[in-house]
């Protein structure tokens, strides 16, 4: 599985970016994928999961009721909707995707769990 993440760019605070996450590969809809964020000199951070059939989906505290994540396995690409956007949520932000297991699921928020990512899109936010 190959993923290629867009969408970022730069917004003021309180606007909205939809990030997307575009997957090669037959065997999508098989596949997690989750979004992490990173900020110089910090680790990798969760941010949001959703699983291969779109069914469950998670997100970090500091993102929930704001971000939505969402897929669409006939175009394999997943989507995070981003809105009320805060300075805070300045980062490059990854795509990570790998096989739908139960350990997946149980601990979506370890990026070391993810086989395949993307490249990064950056996001900046201005107050």
């Amino acid at each position: 599985v190959q993923l290629q993440a867009s969408g970022g760019g730069l917004v003021q605070a309180g606007g909205s970016l939809r990030l997307s996450c575009a997957a090669s590969g037959r065997t999508f809809s098989r596949h997690a994928v989750a979004w992490f964020r990173q900020v110089p000199g910090k680790e990798r951070a969760f941010v949001s999961f959703i699983s291969g059939n779109g069914g469950r989906a998670h997100y970090a505290d500091s993102v929930k009721g704001r971000f939505t994540i969402s897929r669409d396995n006939a175009k394999n690409t997943v989507y995070l909707h981003m809105n009320i956007l805060e300075p805070e949520d300045t980062a490059v932000y990854y795509c990570a995707a790998d096989l739908d297991t139960y350990d997946l699921r149980s601990r979506h928020y370890a990026s070391s769990l993810y086989e395949y990512w993307g490249q990064g899109t950056l996001v900046t936010v201005s107050s």
